[in-house]
């Protein structure tokens, strides 16, 4: 295609990135905006979010409605301290979420990323525009781990406020004996999502790689969120120890050290580098397998 020639116009349904592409050179940022704006203006994904916002507010309706928080030692973890504090609420909704409901929210997002612009016929249409597959799978990359730290974040955010509402918003006692203050409570719930952000990490390269390989978003999304469940699985079997520091959740639940006094980080700089390692593999993998894939044929 000459210069002078325009490019193709896209089918009907494509994507407001597409769109942005299908014109010229991408403004630096441009495709970044205008992936995050598509992925979160999406109905699924405001269906997806909607759904784990239900979790804190189910959580405190039942507490409000019962007898109020169970016995220490009964229930997700920390649900018996927001006797002392609301805020707690939203540390148990974070924490009830990272088995399933999260690792599923973010497999559907991951696995759609790139699978779904090729089921969709939008994909070819996106690498009209000289913006290069490397760039174009790194925005793709970038909306993922967005979600998940949004993910979290929406669900901390409406724990604490729905919570501390309900319960009150009072100090509360560390793991390791202190005292947390309405303050340092806050931080240490905002570390919580962090920490729950960057487990998701490997969940969501794993998903992205994946749909690198095949047009089908749905076999994305079930092979990474079957990876995630089959880790938990061979997480609980002792005869499986030597393999435990490998799998990508094993570290998933080893959040109480962000609650001590004062905050104990090894358990986060482990799971920092335990996703690192998931991601710096899967990412690599699927930058690989993009930049050679056949998708203009």
């Amino acid at each position: 295609m000459s210069r002078a020639e325009s490019p193709p116009e896209a089918p009907a349904g494509t994507s407001a990135a597409s769109s942005a592409t299908s014109v010229g050179r991408v403004p630096r940022g441009g495709l970044l905006r205008s992936e995050t704006r598509l992925v979160f203006r999406r109905r699924r994904t405001i269906a997806l979010l909607g759904a784990l916002v239900a979790i804190p507010i189910l959580i405190a309706v039942a507490l409000q409605l019962t007898s109020g928080p169970p016995a220490p030692g009964d229930g997700p973890p920390f649900l018996d301290q927001v006797a002392q504090s609301g805020a707690f609420v939203a540390a148990t909704s974070v924490v009830v979420a990272i088995p399933l409901f999260l690792p599923l929210t973010v497999a559907v997002i991951g696995g759609d990323s790139i699978a779904g612009e090729a089921a969709n016929g939008t994909l070819r249409y996106l690498l009209v525009a000289p913006a290069g597959r490397t760039r174009l799978l790194a925005v793709k990359t970038a909306v993922v781990l967005l979600f998940c730290l949004v993910a979290p974040a929406l669900m901390a955010l409406v724990g604490f406020v729905l919570g501390t509402a309900l319960f009150g918003w009072g100090d509360a006692a560390s793991l390791s004996g202190g005292t947390l203050t309405q303050a340092d409570l806050a931080g240490r719930i905002a570390l919580l999502t962090v920490y729950t952000a960057v487990s998701m990490v490997g969940v969501a390269s794993i998903a992205v790689f994946v749909s690198t390989l095949t047009d089908v978003p749905v076999g994305a999304m079930a092979t990474a969120i079957i990876a995630a469940v089959a880790a938990q699985i061979l997480g609980g079997l002792s005869q499986l120890e030597w393999l435990h520091p490998w799998l990508l959740t094993d570290r998933w639940l080893d959040f109480g050290d962000l609650l001590r006094t004062p905050v104990v980080w090894d358990s986060f700089v482990g799971n920092l580098a335990l996703q690192g390692g998931y991601a710096a593999v899967f990412l690599s993998l699927a930058w690989a397998r993009f930049t050679t894939k056949d998708v203009l044929s």
